[in-house]
Order: C-alpha cells, then sequence, then structure tokens
C-alpha cells in the first residue's frame, strides 16, 4: 500500500460514523482533518529545529506554536462528536484569538498578524453554515476594533523586535497565510471535486432507471420546463425525445387540461408530491385531426443536482401512465349503469301502461257483457243490445290489436320474429294496404292515396314485415289526420334502398316528442291537446321491423304542419333458390350476406 493510500485509510479512520454513508459530508470532514492534523505535524517538526536555531522562544514564540498545535484539538473534537460547524466555529475563535494576543504586544492593527483576521471568515465560509460565518466575522471584527482602540488610547506597549525583525515576521506571516489559505483551498476543492463526482453519479444512476423503467419518466425545472425525458415517454407519445424538452410536453398537453397541469407541477415542488389526470395528443395531427389519449401523471418533488441541466434547486421528477382502457371501461360502466336505470324507467312505464291499456278495454267488455246478461238485458230494445254488442266489438278489437302489438315487438326484439325475404312487387304490395284502409279513410272524411316510382317494379323483402310496417304508418296518420285531410303513402328508390314514405296533413308533433316516438307505450300529444286512443306500440313495432331488415326510421314532423315518416328498407335482402315470378329477367346484384352475387328476377317493363 502507498504512503497516500495509507494516508487516505487513516484519515478515513478519523471521520465520524454518522457520515461515512455521505460522501460529500465525508469527504468536507476528512478535508477538515487534513489541513489541521498537517498544520499541527508542520509545528511538531518545526519546533526540533527552531529551538537549536534560536534557543528558547520568546512569548510570542510560544503563541504561534501553542496556535499550531490548536488544529489538532479541533480536528480531535470534529472526529469525536461529528459536528463540523462547532469544529469550524472553534476554528475561527481559535485563529481570532492568536491574533488578538500576538496583535496586543506587538503593535496592534500595524502588526504583521493582522492579515490572518481575512483568513478568520474565509474560513468559516467552508463550514456552509451562516451562524459560524456570522460568529468568525463577528469575532475577527470585534478584535480589529479592540486593538485599533487600544493603539488610539496608547495603552499597547510599543513593539519589541528591531525594524529587521518585523519586517521578517511580517514576510513569515504573510507566508504563512498563503500556505494556509492554500491549504483550505485545496480542502475546498476536494469537497468541490467530490460534490461533482457525487452528482454525476447520481445523474448517471437516475437516467439509467429512468431508462430502464417502462413508465415514461420526465424531469421539470421550477418553470415547468422538462429537461430530462426517457426514453419510454417519446415511445408513448410517438415522437423523438427531444422534442418534449423545455415546453414541448406542455405543449402536447390538451387545451383544457393546460391549468391543471401546471397546478399539479407547483403543488408537487411544494407539498411534495402531487397526480394529475389529463389528455395528451400523441404524434403528429392528420387529416381528422389530433389523436388525444387520457393519462395519468404523478408528480415528486427532489433536490437538484449540481451541475445538472437545469436550475439548481427543489425540481419535479414526474411518471406518466397511458389510463386510456380504465377511462373507456369507466364510460363503459357508466352507459350500462345508465342503461339499466332506463331499463328500470322502462320496465316501470310499461308496467303502468299495460296495467291502464289492459283495464280499459277488459271493464268495458265486462261491464257491457254484465248489462246483456243482467236484467235489464233481456227488456234493451234491439237496438240497445247491438251498440252493446259492438261497444264489445270495439274492445275486444282494441285489446287483440295491443295484444298482437306486443307479441309482435317481444318476438322482434328477442330475435324470434324471422324474416322471409321474396321477390316481390312493390307496388300490388303498397295498393293492397290503401285498400285495406279505404273505407277507414272514407269513413274519416280523409283522402288518401299511394305514389309508387315507375320505375320501382321487383324487390326482394319480407313482404309481411313491409306489410305490417305499411298498415302501423297508415293507421297512425290517419288516427291524427282532421277530417278533409289527406295522407298519401309513396314508394321510391333512393341509392339502391327502398324508401317508403307516409306523410299526412295532420295536427303534428311536439319537438320535445320526436327524440320519444318509437319507444313502447308512448304517445306524442297532438298539438296542443290530449294524446287520441291507442297503445303507442305501433310505431315501435314499424323501427324494430325496419332495424330488423338492416334499415333505418325517421319522423319530420311540426305541429300544426302534419308529419312525415320516412323508413329505408335494403331493397336486395335475399335468400338463395327464391321463386322468380313469370317474365322475368336477371339483374345481379351484390349480397349484404355471404355470397358475392345473386340472381334477383325483376320484371321486364
Amino acid at each position: 500500500m502507498t504512503a497516500s493510500a495509507s494516508l487516505l485509510s487513516y484519515l478515513d479512520a478519523l471521520v465520524h460514523p454518522s457520515v461515512r454513508g455521505d460522501e460529500l459530508r465525508a469527504e468536507r470532514h476528512r478535508a477538515f482533518i487534513g489541513v489541521r492534523l498537517a498544520g499541527g505535524a508542520c509545528a511538531i517538526a518545526a519546533l526540533p529545529v527552531y529551538l537549536a536555531a534560536s534557543g528558547a522562544p520568546g512569548l510570542i514564540e510560544a503563541a504561534v506554536f501553542a496556535w499550531l498545535l490548536a488544529p489538532i484539538a479541533t480536528a480531535a473534537l470534529l472526529s469525536r462528536t461529528g459536528n463540523l460547524e462547532a469544529a469550524y466555529a472553534l476554528a475561527a475563535v481559535t485563529l481570532a484569538g492568536l491574533v488578538f494576543a500576538v496583535g496586543l504586544i506587538t503593535g496592534g492593527l500595524p502588526s504583521f498578524v493582522i492579515p490572518w483576521l481575512l483568513i478568520v471568515p474565509l474560513e468559516a465560509a467552508l463550514s456552509g453554515s451562516r451562524r459560524v460565518l456570522g460568529l468568525a466575522a463577528g469575532t475577527a471584527g470585534t478584535v480589529a476594533i479592540i486593538l485599533f482602540a487600544d493603539g488610539a488610547l496608547g495603552l499597547l506597549p510599543p513593539p519589541r523586535p528591531g525594524p529587521l525583525e518585523v519586517e521578517s515576521l511580517r514576510l513569515a506571516s504573510v507566508l504563512g497565510a498563503i500556505v494556509y489559505g492554500a491549504a483550505l483551498a485545496l480542502g475546498a476543492l476536494a469537497s468541490a471535486r467530490a460534490g461533482e463526482r457525487l452528482a454525476r453519479r447520481h445523474e448517471m444512476r437516475y437516467r439509467l432507471l429512468a431508462q430502464s423503467v417502462a413508465d415514461p419518466v420526465t424531469r421539470h425545472a421550477r418553470s415547468g420546463g422538462v429537461v430530462f425525458a426517457s426514453p419510454a415517454a417519446g415511445t408513448l407519445l410517438d415522437v423523438r425525445t427531444e422534442e418534449l424538452l423545455d415546453n414541448g410536453l406542455f405543449e402536447r398537453v390538451h387545451v383544457a387540461d393546460r391549468p391543471a397541469y401546471l397546478m399539479a407541477l407547483a403543488d408537487a415542488a411544494r407539498d411534495g408530491a402531487a397526480q394529475v389526470e389529463l389528455r395528451l395528443r400523441r404524434g403528429t395531427p392528420t387529416e381528422r385531426g389530433p389523436e388525444f389519449f387520457w393519462a395519468r401523471i404523478e408528480a415528486r418533488a427532489v433536490d437538484g443536482w449540481p451541475g445538472a441541466e437545469g436550475p439548481v434547486g427543489r425540481q419535479v421528477v414526474a411518471t406518466t401512465r397511458d389510463i386510456s382502457g380504465r377511462k373507456r371501461a369507466e364510460e363503459e360502466l357508466t352507459q350500462a349503469r345508465r342503461a339499466a336505470e332506463n331499463a328500470d324507467l322502462a320496465k316501470a312505464r310499461f308496467m303502468a301502461n299495460m296495467s291502464h291499456e289492459l283495464r280499459t278495454p277488459l271493464n268495458a267488455i265486462l261491464g257491457f257483457s254484465e248489462m246483456l246478461m243482467g236484467a235489464d238485458g233481456g227488456n234493451a230494445s234491439a237496438e240497445r243490445r247491438a251498440g252493446y254488442a259492438a261497444l264489445i266489438h270495439e274492445s275486444g278489437q282494441h285489446l287483440l290489436s295491443m295484444v298482437n302489438g306486443l307479441l309482435d315487438l317481444s318476438r322482434i326484439e328477442s330475435g324470434g320474429f324471422e324474416l322471409e325475404p321474396e321477390p316481390c312487387e312493390v307496388g300490388p304490395l303498397v295498393a293492397g294496404c290503401v285498400a285495406m284502409l279505404a273505407l277507414k279513410a272514407e269513413q274519416a272524411g280523409i283522402r288518401l292515396r299511394a305514389e309508387v316510382d315507375p320505375a320501382l317494379r321487383l324487390a326482394v323483402l319480407d313482404k309481411r314485415a313491409t306489410r305490417q310496417i305499411l298498415i302501423n304508418l297508415l293507421s297512425n296518420a290517419l288516427k291524427f289526420t282532421p277530417p278533409n285531410g289527406s295522407v298519401t303513402v309513396s314508394a321510391g328508390l333512393a341509392g339502391g334502398e327502398l324508401l317508403l314514405r307516409v306523410s299526412d296533413t295532420g295536427v303534428g308533433i311536439a319537438e320535445v316528442d320526436l327524440a320519444r316516438l318509437g319507444q313502447p307505450f308512448f304517445q306524442a300529444s297532438p298539438g296542443d291537446g290530449p294524446a287520441l286512443e291507442g297503445s303507442g306500440l305501433g310505431l315501435s313495432v314499424v323501427k324494430a321491423l325496419a332495424a330488423r331488415h338492416g334499415g333505418s326510421f325517421a319522423i319530420e314532423s311540426r305541429p300544426g304542419r302534419g308529419t312525415c315518416v320516412t323508413v329505408r328498407l335494403p331493397r336486395q335482402m335475399t335468400v338463395a333458390g327464391a321463386p322468380a315470378p313469370e317474365s322475368a329477367s336477371v339483374v345481379r346484384l351484390p349480397l349484404r350476406h355471404g355470397a358475392d352475387t345473386n340472381t334477383l328476377q325483376k320484371r321486364r317493363a
């Protein structure tokens, strides 16, 4: 082992155990102990030489040698207690006391030891403590003031040495101060290098850790700008890591979330930790606009490193995690809960409407049948009995219509309503529906007419379901159209789809009710008047049948201006092996389900 290694090992052994785990503090302790022990060793080594050359020392020489041995005591104090501030304070007081003692017997302020008063606060500054620095500066200033006052009052004895000896002492004092200052500077330099070495080590360790973890890591200066971003951050945001530095990350935060982002960084710097959920932009904007995703940022405050990027001081380290999946799950859960609540509400409304709709016709049937069976029934005139029977029949028809609507709607929603597509002529289908309701329209004084596009001949669809759609729409239109009004049913083609439209000149529907039309048992009020009789199932069945066909259902209406209901059905809804009508030519159309082509039979014009 070399001498320097042995010396360093000896100094390490003198460092107090409480600071050995802190490399920077341990280096400062070693520097303090090393400088003091070196000064004491030099004094001890020079004492025999001085005694041999000059004989017995005088008062001044004895005081100087005593002070040169005092640093050994301060080094022992630090090694025993580990209190660096106390050791620097003792060293400052000792040096100031020596200057005061020597200055008293060597002429006061003109004394050769006065330059050492400048060393007192400079040495104390190495402690890093304002209290020690203040004590040292105050002590040195007090010594200078006392020496000045004593000299001004003539209390000091005249210096005993001759002029040549005084100059020699002054030179020795200056050289000693230079050597001592150089030793202090070397100790401070060693501490500074240890701090830089430790900072670099921490920085490398931090970067290695940040680059190894899967979650993106960013370090933010006190201003909020990014001074470091791990590669995972660039991967998450689909950009180069350098683009996130300074305000790059801030510019990728959604505008609405930027105040929360800055507030979280400020809270973390002040309170030690903070977290925020916000939206971040990924990649570069496309023609469809920027792509944002939800992220969770957890920020913690750390102390800055000397020599690291950004300002030295308290900084914030943040980890970012993509929580888009959790946000989607929360949204789906919210929608499911809302759907369940709506289902419960719809169930309650359904039961209330069912009880009312069933009770009303049943009460009429039971009431009038009891009247026919009662004593008054046999004496009633034939005309009255016929009226009772008509009312019973009408109530029964209403009840049957409602039950059929419920059964149809239940079968459609449960998937039990099987469609049977077949080629059929649209014109005769529409004419047949109009003929079924012509008498009802005539009795109500309403003009009922049909308009079929001449270009529309054949369509492949479920004839029974399409007929039910038209009948329900026509029945609704006739119900809400006053006498002398008109109802028009039209059929045509639009974008390869069969377009069925029923319009009337009736009372219309309020805008607030349009969104709820098609819900079971919901009936809109005709204008400002009360709702008409009916179960409110007609449009529900139409809407469900249209959806079952893969089509759509839309309503346009204004109070007092009439209503127009439009149903779009796919014209080529076919099945293999459908029978072809007579006198047909072949037209090939794409299938919706499975096959590439389909043979559709279409009549010649």
